[in-house]
Parts: structure tokens; C-alpha cells; sequence
């Protein structure tokens, strides 16, 4: 196929970046004072970090579909077509970079969880009920520290 990016789909197409990548941010600041309060030696409320996700999850799945749909067209489009929207990379670029902090950070977040006891029962594998050190220990041997 030959399709152009008109200016109204590349406009579209870097404002729903733009906005995904804000809503990156959002996330990684979440799960960084999640961390935090992780971390710290006061009592740790999950309620508070589970409710903003929760608020955070529909707007998440609405750019998500709205990308999904432009995906189709930019997938059909010429490389050399692309190249004319070079304003798209770095975004592309700063939104992987940050979804690599955010799932990095949502790592430790579960291992410090983990660690406190926050996990409740049914979320682990029968063998980790029956061994309690068992999700610990295989972080531990897992991770390349």
C-alpha cells in the first residue's frame, strides 16, 4: 500500500504519544512512591497505591486502543513515509525507556512486598504455601545481582 501521513494523522498520532507517554509518568511516579513507601520503616498502605492504579487503569486502556488503531495505518505506511514523521522516534524511544523503569520498579515493589508478607496466600503457588521462603529465595536465584 501507499498511503501518506496526512499532518492531522501524525498530529493525532504524537498528541496520543504525548499523552500516553504523561500517563508513563504518572505510573512510574505511582510505583516510585510505592517504593518508597516500601522501603521506609512506617506501616505500608497498599489500599492507596491499588485505588490510583485502579483510577489510572481506564485511561491506560483508552490510549491503548486509540494507539492500536493508528498502529494499523503507521504498520502500512513506507519506511520512507515514517522517516517524514521524525518527531514520533524520540517519543517512541522515552516511552520504552520509561516502561523499562516502570517494570523494573514494579519488580522490586513485589520483591519488597514479598519481603514485609503483603502477598496474600491465594496469590502464591501451592508449593510456595508449603514452603514460606519459597518466592524469596527463587528471586533471589533468579536475580542477576
Amino acid at each position: 500500500m501507499n498511503n501518506l501521513i496526512t499532518s492531522e494523522f501524525a498530529g493525532g498520532l504524537m498528541a496520543e504519544l504525548q499523552s500516553y507517554l504523561n500517563l508513563c509518568e504518572e505510573i512510574f511516579a505511582l510505583a516510585a512512591r510505592e517504593n518508597q513507601a516500601l522501603n521506609g520503616h512506617g506501616e505500608f498502605q497498599p489500599l492507596e497505591f491499588h485505588e490510583r492504579r485502579k483510577t489510572l487503569l481506564p485511561a491506560l486502556e483508552e490510549l491503548l486502543v486509540k494507539l492500536r488503531h493508528r498502529r494499523i495505518f503507521w504498520q502500512q505506511v513506507s519506511p520512507a513515509e515514517r522517516a517524514r514523521c521524525a518527531e514520533a522516534t524520540p517519543l517512541f524511544q522515552n516511552i520504552q525507556s520509561l516502561l523499562m523503569k516502570v517494570l523494573l520498579l514494579d519488580r522490586e515493589n513485589q520483591q519488597a512486598m514479598l519481603r514485609r508478607g503483603l502477598v496474600p496466600l491465594k496469590h502464591l503457588p501451592t508449593v510456595a504455601i508449603q514452603k514460606p521462603h519459597f518466592v524469596a529465595s527463587l528471586y533471589q536465584r533468579n536475580s542477576a545481582t
